[in-house]
């Protein structure tokens, strides 16, 4: 930290006013002894490519402030000295903290835009991300030792990159290499020249040593980042460097914050599960599976040596599992089942080793009542034609019986949490278009702030009634109904295999979908197929900044246990690339709703341009509206100003400090003091 905090002093003395001088620039205005502002936002010349959009996406999700300038728009404001900076009561002012360009001049070398925007940069010091250019002189670099593929590629942090920005990572990370038919990604490798760090580098593909694909270039007094490899927002290669590019873009102090979590919930626990028919290719008791629930096959439900495996599973792992139950679908199955319940008896009784969550008593759909007398289904019409819905009475029987029971077998768990059945109650598309009229007052007379939507129909985080939030979940992509890996595989096949190789054709004729060239084999398909790619997925939305948890069954927890594998893999690939300064945040629905709220009124402040922030030296200053929750990240040993002396900020995360907050009492400002 002795060197960051040294990185910082040495950045605030050449914004003194003896630093512009230097470099025979001056401060515009007339203010030329005084310490310039530096407003906290960035500055994005974006051309349309994916590497600047994907930068842009970084800097939105942590809550970064931005200005984007398109290049392709014809009334796109031309940059200027008066564009880039002015003075605000006598003091010089930088307007953007950062600048992200889509290669090192996009205006063209010697234009008057770009030499505008280097005069700024070296007057204020600040730093300019090239998105992604290739390897030559002109940005620090030799040229290519090599150029082309860089799929599967393993590239490694260095040193330098270790005791910077990219500090939070830890082993090595690979270029993705998802098919052998396409290439992914492409890029220079080349040896630095004069005043070229290399942060990321790489072995030469078929020659000797290593060559850069991150680096800094310091040169004519401004600093570049460059990146010489292309890359979209979603590849697993630029989500793991995200953070380290806008740390340094911003020098570690900026608005927003930014984490990586892992939360999996766990629906119909205590509840037998369906099982897929691998003859008739549908589950029994689907409305599109003729015949009887049940019929044929046995419903998959954890054992009592299941439960064990779970705890213990969870104390290797350090992480803690959602159980989301349905008290009397499980009371139903022991009155069927002899009078006892082993695996009740065990979960309870390891009930504080996980956090619980209301899923209903059993697990009824909650939206309008359903006509199954054909396929699809559709909502049953009462006689006026009106949908038929199911009642506030009803709806709210269902939320507080279960609650009341987990009450009484003392689960730890909090009673604004919710998981409907289905996620029912709210819109089920085509049928039922908008949300059942009885669900936000019954989820108001249970006192439920947070309840579960399916992210893959309802992504972002909307109101139901006055008093609830959605909190939108990722399903995971094992199967509710199958126990085994062999069914996982079997169903996995019809779905995702043609006509003419056994499957349904299903992949054949949705345009969202692709169809595998061959069919997976049962035996082997879901630990060498499924599993990589179900965790890879999972892995990417973990180091995305997003929060939302996953979902799978208690069905997954049993038999062959399918899950495991999964998490297994999305826990350990992320140890091996991260630090452990930087661990995985295991949050509970009440802290994900919460942390989704915040977001959306934090964009909503921005967006109202309601929101000032800048830095003068080594102090902060944000202004916001009252009552905002306000992110902030910043070095560590930061300070932050109280009534009466000072208190440390924040929490420690990734080599910095960072934290919602609001400004002290008495106070209309937060102040921050760097070190």
């Amino acid at each position: 930290m002795a060197q960051i905090a040294h990185r910082w002093r040495g950045a605030t003395a050449a914004l003194t006013a003896a630093g512009l001088v230097a470099l025979g620039l001056g401060a515009p205005g007339a203010a030329a002894a005084t310490t310039p502002r530096i407003d906290l936002k960035v500055l994005v010349v974006d051309n349309g490519d994916s590497p600047v959009q994907a930068i842009t996406a970084q800097l939105r999700s942590t809550g970064i402030p931005y200005t984007t300038v398109d290049l392709n728009a014809a009334n796109r404001p031309v940059i200027t000295a008066a564009f880039l900076s002015d003075t605000v009561n006598g003091t010089p002012r930088a307007k953007y903290q950062g600048v992200v360009l889509p290669n090192e001049a996009p205006f063209g070398a010697g234009s008057a835009e770009q030499t505008a925007l280097e005069a700024y940069e070296k007057t204020y010091g600040i730093p300019q991300v090239d998105a992604y250019t290739w390897a030559h002189p002109g940005v620090g670099l030799e040229y290519s030792s090599y150029s082309g593929s860089l799929d599967g590629q393993e590239a490694g942090v260095t040193t330098a990159g270790k005791s910077g920005y990219f500090g939070y990572l830890d082993g090595a990370l690979t270029f993705e290499d998802n098919s052998p038919s396409v290439m992914e990604s492409y890029g220079y490798v080349a040896t630095p020249g004069t005043g070229f760090t290399s942060y990321v580098d790489t072995a030469v593909p078929g020659g000797p040593g290593r060559g850069s694909l991150v680096g800094e270039y310091v040169h004519d007094g401004r600093r570049e980042l460059v990146v010489t490899f292309a890359y979209n927002q979603y590849q697993q290669q630029f989500r793991v460097l995200a953070r380290g590019i806008v740390e340094w873009l911003t020098q570690g102090v900026h608005l927003g914050q930014a984490r990586n979590y892992f939360a999996v919930h766990v629906d119909d626990v205590f509840a037998p599960d369906s099982r897929w028919d691998t003859g008739r290719n549908c589950t029994p008791g689907d409305f599109d599976c003729a015949g009887g629930e049940g019929e044929g096959t046995t419903p998959i439900r954890m054992t009592a040596a299941d439960a064990q495996y779970a705890a213990q599973w969870q104390q290797e792992q350090g992480f803690t599992l959602d159980m989301v139950y349905n008290a009397g679908s499980g009371e139903q199955w022991k009155t069927e089942n002899g009078g006892t319940d082993a695996l009740a008896a065990q979960l309870l009784a390891d009930k504080a080793k996980y956090r619980w969550i209301n899923h209903t008593y059993t697990h009824q759909f909650l939206g309008c009542v359903q006509d199954t007398s054909t396929v699809p289904w559709s909502c049953a019409k009462n006689t006026d034609g009106s949908t038929k819905y199911m009642s506030r009475a009803d709806i709210s029987a269902e939320i507080r019986n279960n609650y009341n029971w987990g009450v009484t077998k003392g689960l730890p768990m909090t009673r604004g949490e919710l998981v409907t059945g289905e996620h029912s109650g709210l819109k089920t598309l085509p049928q039922q278009p908008a949300d059942n009229p009885n669900l936000a007052g019954a989820l108001a007379d249970n006192a439920i702030k947070w309840t579960a939507s399916d992210n893959s129909r309802e992504p972002d985080q909307r109101s139901i009634g006055s008093s609830t939030k959605t909190v939108p979940r990722y399903p995971m992509n094992v199967y509710y109904n199958v126990g085994t890996d062999a069914e996982m595989v079997d169903e996995y096949n019809w779905i995702y295999t043609s006509a003419a190789d056994g499957g349904s054709g299903i992949c054949e004729n949705n345009p969202s979908s692709t169809c595998l060239p061959d069919p997976l084999d049962p035996a082997t398909g879901y630990r060498s197929y499924i599993v990589p790619m179900e965790a890879r997925t999972a892995l990417g939305h973990a180091i995305g900044n997003d929060p939302r948890p996953h979902y799978a069954h208690q069905s997954n927890l049993a038999e062959d246990r399918t899950l495991y594998p999964v998490m297994n893999k999305v826990l350990g690939d992320y140890r091996a690339l991260f630090a452990d300064n930087t661990p995985i945040q295991n949050l509970t629905q009440t802290a994900i709703g919460t942390e989704l709220q915040r977001r959306a009124a934090w964009q909503a402040a921005l967006a109202s341009g309601k929101v000032t922030a800048y830095r003068v030296g080594t102090t902060v200053t944000v202004t916001a509206p009252s009552g905002t929750q306000i992110p902030v990240t910043a070095p560590e040993g930061t300070k932050q100003q109280q009534l009466l002396g000072t208190t440390t900020f924040g929490t420690a995360y990734a080599g910095r400090r960072s934290a919602w907050t609001t400004p002290a009492a008495l106070q209309s400002a937060l102040t921050l003091k760097l070190p």
